[in-house]
């Protein structure tokens, strides 16, 4: 799938660029999630060391401090791990057991990274220990705007997840336009961007946040990386027993496309999408605001990172 990616995908045409703190930050991102529990067998260890959640941070944040990077290290971490957990004991098909997981979850995220009462997180686990030592790293190291949008998005996330549980559940497969909507929130791409924002040191303001040039370039931004994680992971996927939630099978579903054309209908949504990128950021970029030339900058890093990391990503083996 490599292949058919990297000769159907048009290269984004930003730079290559990894943070001189990624090795550091993958030892300490193992360390963290060993003694969060986050990895309990050695095969856990194992799978997490290999997604290589540092080196796809280090290309989002090439700039970012150590703290910064880090955090985002290992909320992707967090991520990934999470991940494995629905996929692997049948959680993620399953509303009824997912439901008070991401209740238990969604308490630790209200907490806006606050002191949590020891019962709650006995109850949610290593998961829950991971996300409250997330959010409340978030409160110490961002500006209240960014903290909000963060936890703001997490819920987002996680609410998403159960959108996607009971399509599996029901064996219900996503048209094309649901796909995408529910796809940027599932992949959590905008709590990933958020934590770049802050690596960025772009603080959001809502009378340019709010302006349609910007939300469409974000709204571009996170289709770009979720669409690229589709089309690089579709053959692990469809070796797993693919359930619609790709783009390419959303694509094969609605238009009764077989795989090869499917696959190349979703690249070239890819590729018309960052076309649409390249001709809207200049626009965006026109009134030489440095918060927006912050905030697209970490936009771009982040299409290019997530190209790149799938490249060389064990995780889609």
């Amino acid at each position: 799938m490599r292949t058919f990616a990297a000769s159907a995908l048009i290269e984004p045409p930003f730079p290559a660029r990894l943070n001189a703190h990624s090795a550091a930050a993958a030892d300490r991102s193992g360390r963290w999630a060993a003694e969060l529990g986050l990895a309990a067998t050695p095969d856990d260890a194992g799978r997490l060391a290999r997604a290589n959640a540092a080196d796809l941070a280090g290309r989002a944040c090439p700039d970012a401090a150590p703290e910064h990077l880090e955090l985002l290290t290992d909320l992707i971490t967090w991520l990934f791990a999470f991940d494995d957990r629905c996929d692997d004991d049948g959680l993620g098909a399953d509303p009824g057991r997912l439901a008070p997981v991401v209740a238990r979850l969604l308490d630790i995220v209200d907490l806006i990274g606050d002191d949590a009462p020891a019962q709650l997180l006995e109850s949610a686990g290593p998961i829950g220990v991971a996300l409250h030592d997330l959010g409340r790293r978030v409160r110490a190291q961002s500006p209240p705007a960014l903290l909000l949008r963060f936890a703001t998005e997490l819920r987002d996330y996680l609410l998403a997840l159960l959108w996607e549980a009971a399509n599996r559940a029901q064996r219900r497969r996503p048209v094309v336009s649901e796909y995408i909507q529910m796809r940027r929130h599932t992949g959590a791409v905008y709590p990933s961007l958020t934590l770049t924002d802050a690596a960025h040191h772009a603080d959001p303001d809502a009378t340019w946040l709010a302006d349609s040039r910007v939300s469409k370039l974000d709204l571009l931004a996170v289709d770009l990386v979720c669409w690229c994680n589709d089309i690089f992971s579709y053959d692990k996927e469809r070796r797993a027993g693919s359930d619609g939630h790709n783009l390419a099978a959303a694509v094969a579903n609605e238009t009764g496309l077989d795989e090869a054309k499917a696959l190349a209908a979703a690249a070239n949504r890819f590729n018309d999408a960052l076309e649409a990128y390249l001709r809207l950021e200049p626009e965006v970029l026109a009134g030489g605001d440095p918060q927006v030339a912050r905030f697209a900058a970490a936009r771009r890093c982040w299409i290019r990172g997530t190209y790149d990391w799938s490249l060389r990503a064990a995780r889609y083996h």
